[in-house]
């Protein structure tokens, strides 16, 4: 069934503030493997749901030049502020204490809100639709 999917930068937008970003690397370009099959993804998806950290898919950065098909992206739902309990806890989980990834086709990004205000005028009413008669 189809599924309504949000950008990131929109999410960002939407909560008016920065936000945390997972892509999976061998779900996207060339390779294209079924995001759902991704062991690091099911282990992710898993751990954040043990904890009762809410999360949820999302697309890439929006962009008026490119359409990528989602790949298995997810938006998690903790602040990013170095202070937070629930931040250090992913931030844990995801990496090692030097910064790298626990998982070597995941990387975690934070999509800052000045970032995303770049993209505001996609959220006036009408811009998609205008944008897919002019694509």
């Amino acid at each position: 069934m189809p599924q309504l999917i949000e950008h990131i930068d929109a999410v960002a937008r939407k909560l008016q503030r920065d936000v945390l970003y997972l892509e999976f690397m061998k779900a996207q370009r060339p390779r294209r493997a079924d995001y759902r099959a991704l062991d690091s993804r099911s282990r992710i998806v898993q751990w954040l749901d043990s904890e009762g950290i809410r999360w949820r898919e999302c697309g890439q950065v929006a962009s008026e030049t490119v359409v990528r098909s989602y790949a298995g992206e997810i938006f998690i739902d903790v602040p990013f502020d170095e202070t937070d309990d629930q931040y250090r806890k992913v931030q844990a989980f995801l990496e090692h204490p030097d910064g790298t990834m626990r998982f070597d086709d995941v990387r975690f990004y934070v999509v800052t809100l000045q970032v995303a205000m770049t993209n505001a005028h996609h959220d006036e009413p009408g811009f998609w639709d205008r944008w897919a008669g002019n694509f």
